[in-house]
């Protein structure tokens, strides 16, 4: 068995005396592992970091073994090593692909936006942020919890809109919270696309994320915590 690919590298273990466990994010073959030889080396430890990307290929007997990588490298993405930022950004982008996403399953829309925003945070473009924060957005999507922001769940109004349901992830207005709105969670402005997006527009949304990834997504994998990478992200994004 064997297959051709491109993507993200995730993550990276030791294996052996000399090799590595590469974990990739390609855009065929969805979120993968194999064994590089010679991984371990200072050659290619340059290449087999978080947020490298490259062509991969891949070779196995069966199709349910682990399998061995070639690798070549594309594009560094070193730019993140001068911005703490931005490193702690690429790093959440890293350990939640490989906390959510089931093995070797193609998302081929969530790799292209993911490869879009590892373009952004590897350039430490001003502004990922609160790509970031969309990213997150389209993340639920993929993992069947999208939330509806378009019209408010109870009066159908697009005016106002100010909570969304931690049943149903459907937007809110003002008046059709009511009484209710102690119990909704704060839907800020930026992910209506209304006005630019404070720092603390992007935290309230992490906070709107963080809690379909912690309750709904996470039960579904066995309640494991979210990866702390995320959260050294926005209390960064808090400082």
């Amino acid at each position: 068995m064997d297959w051709q690919d491109s993507g993200t590298i995730l993550s990276t273990r030791p294996h052996g005396e000399s090799s590595a466990i590469v974990e990739i994010f390609t855009a065929e073959h969805g979120r993968h592992a194999g064994v590089v030889r010679g991984g371990a080396s200072r050659k290619m430890a340059a290449v087999l970091q978080p947020g490298s990307h490259v062509a991969v290929a891949w070779r196995a007997r069966l199709e349910d073994h682990l399998g061995s990588f070639t690798i070549e490298p594309v594009k560094s993405r070193a730019g993140v090593l001068s911005d703490r930022l931005a490193l702690l950004g690429l790093n959440s982008i890293c350990a939640l692909l490989g906390f959510t996403l089931p093995e070797r399953e193609a998302h081929p829309q969530l790799h292209a936006d993911t490869e879009a925003l590892f373009d952004v945070v590897g350039e430490a473009l001003e502004g990922w942020p609160v790509d970031y924060l969309h990213w997150e957005m389209s993340l639920l999507e993929e993992l069947g919890y999208g939330l509806d922001l378009t019209r408010c769940a109870v009066t159908g109004t697009r005016d106002d809109l100010a909570f969304v349901s931690p049943k149903t992830g459907r937007a809110v207005s003002r008046e059709g919270a009511g009484e209710w709105a102690p119990k909704l969670l704060p839907l800020p402005l930026c992910l209506l696309g209304q006005g630019p997006a404070t720092l603390t527009e992007i935290g309230e949304g992490l906070r709107l994320t963080g809690y379909f990834l912690e309750q709904k997504i996470a039960p579904e994998l066995g309640r494991r915590p979210l990866p702390a990478a995320r959260q050294r992200l926005i209390d960064a994004l808090a400082r």
